[in-house]
């Protein structure tokens, strides 16, 4: 890979650290970033000053929903691999801000697609959401299932991405690969989830809120898994599915070169144990508030991750004792706390 990959989120959580590992590698790698204030700048400014210690990195401050310089981006550098993980995060804020995520999710990723159909990408890999899955019960999640009954405009953001993805890849052979991540948590992580909100209520003795009265399990994957997933899918692009048929359409799949993947730890737990493992790694007891369900949650969530396993060779499988310690290693590093 001579010329330079574009990692879109670069000074996000997940696109931190896809970026980083593929400068470990001594690949070269364009970071783009809107640097959007949904949380503390400061942290997505000191991830970028950690990837720009790497001279193979280059960053670019831009809001991919700027139709013309996004495209002049793609015309600047052909990049032949293109990692999307740029968007507006976030279910509960997609409730009272809906017009971020069409900016953001529909119109920016709009601007993507169309910057790899003219620019030569041999692959487009993107990242999708296990909010997908929506209304569906039976677990666990597989990406052959349905996914027609989004309950927040995020989950629905994240769903019209895949059905984009696809038509590009019917209509201009476009390889694209989705990608449903399960809950990612690890050190760099974001200050609106659970993890980083769990540690930083628990250290200053404030309560810490649990909806559905605490009976929620989630599917929480290790960041490092994530990006050993990631970086295992850039050769790959994707392909047409041979025994694809439209008279049992499998969604996951495609005639086109197109391809959906759960990344899931494939053991999900539930939230309660999550805290007693903090409480464990912090030395100090929570204090506990149960709260019922809120709007666009879902109780539980638990990925299906064979069809990763068969074409790539890997399940995530970081034990979510030693995730914890690592998060709450880095948290109390760079807080002071």
């Amino acid at each position: 890979m001579d010329q330079p990959i574009l990692v879109t989120g670069a000074a996000g959580f997940i696109g931190f650290h896809v970026a980083r590992k593929l400068l470990s590698q001594g690949l070269s790698v364009v970071g783009v970033d809107n640097m959007t204030p949904y949380y503390e700048p400061a942290l997505k400014e000191a991830r970028l000053a950690e990837l720009s210690t790497s001279n193979h990195f280059e960053f670019l401050r831009l809001d991919l929903a700027d139709r013309d310089k996004t495209s002049a981006l793609f015309r600047k550098h052909g990049f032949p691999h293109v990692i999307h993980l740029a968007a507006q995060a976030g279910v509960r804020h997609s409730i009272t801000h809906p017009e971020a995520y069409v900016d953001a999710n529909l119109q920016g990723f709009a601007n993507v697609l169309e910057g790899c159909r003219h620019n030569g990408c041999k692959h487009l890999i993107f990242a999708s959401s296990s909010s997908v899955y929506g209304a569906n019960t039976r677990l666990p999640f597989r990406v052959s299932d349905n996914v027609d009954h989004p309950i927040s405009m995020y989950a629905a953001s994240k769903k019209a991405n895949e059905l984009m993805a696809h038509s590009y890849a019917h209509l201009f052979r476009l390889p694209v690969t989705g990608l449903r991540f399960f809950t990612v948590y690890g050190p760099w992580g974001r200050p609106d989830m659970a993890m980083w909100i769990f540690t930083q209520s628990i250290l200053a003795g404030q309560p810490i809120k649990l909806f559905n009265y605490g009976n929620m399990w989630r599917d929480f994957t290790y960041v490092d898994d994530v990006v050993e997933a990631v970086v295992r899918l850039i050769a790959r692009p994707a392909a047409p599915d041979p025994e694809w048929s439209g008279n049992d359409p499998d969604p996951a799949t495609s005639s086109a070169p197109y391809r959906i993947y759960n990344i899931g730890n494939n053991q999900p737990i539930e939230l309660l144990q999550v805290v007693a493992e903090l409480e464990k790694c912090l030395g100090k007891q929570a204090k506990r508030e149960l709260i019922p369900m809120q709007p666009g949650d879902v109780p539980a969530t638990y990925a299906d991750v064979d069809d990763l396993m068969r074409d790539v060779g890997f399940r995530p499988s970081t034990p979510v004792e030693a995730g914890i310690r690592n998060f709450v290693d880095w948290y109390r590093g760079y807080t002071g706390t």
